[in-house]
């Protein structure tokens, strides 16, 4: 075997080599985007699960606030079906949307000092609360794996082995633009 030859072989095994590594990164990656959605839906589905408990124990009580209710009730609809179609700039929007509408209930409690008292309602609320934390830390974590994957699909040379194996960019989860913008404080402290 010529000097030539024993190049050209290490070189074709290097490049091998090379694949087989950027291959297997690409999937660990594509499962670590994976898992981090799933994490995020669970929590998301326990607080779809949680929520009607909540509107009933309101309802008891805020008999003229029927309004909000509804709201919080659409809300809740309209992360389901995104989350169902898997579409996650409709589930960002949609998300925002009950987030924002679980303030203003929240909010509106503060009128009824029978319902904030009542034990169950607390415990829920606590839940729900302690939920949203928890979504919005999958969520960042769900992002960041997004992040890495969609960096390694795009560098070079990793982009030739992502597109020759069919390897894509995942979508990030966005929240609506309401979210993003300030908080108007002379609203809320407003009588």
């Amino acid at each position: 075997m010529g000097v030539f030859s024993l190049v050209l072989l290490i070189l074709v095994a290097a490049v091998v080599g090379y694949v087989i590594l950027a291959y297997n990164r690409l999937v660990r990656l594509k499962h670590n985007v994976k898992a981090a959605w799933s994490n995020t839906d669970v929590l998301l589905k326990q607080r779809h699960d949680e929520l009607p408990k909540l509107v009933t124990t309101c309802r008891e009580y805020m008999k003229f606030e029927q309004e909000t209710l509804e709201k919080v009730i659409k809300a809740r609809s309209q992360v389901s079906n995104a989350m169902q179609s898997g579409d996650m700039a409709e589930l960002g929007v949609a998300d925002s949307l009950l987030h924002n509408t679980l303030g203003k209930l929240f909010a509106l409690t503060e009128n009824y000092p029978e319902l904030k008292a009542n034990e169950s309602f607390a415990r829920l609320q606590l839940r729900i609360t302690a939920l949203e934390n928890s979504i919005a830390d999958r969520r960042e974590y769900y992002n960041d794996s997004v992040n890495i994957n969609n960096i390694v699909v795009e560098e070079f040379p990793t982009n030739i082995v992502a597109s020759k194996f069919k390897f894509t960019q995942a979508a990030l989860f966005v929240v609506a633009e309401e979210e993003l913008a300030d908080v108007a404080l002379d609203q809320l402290f407003a009588a």
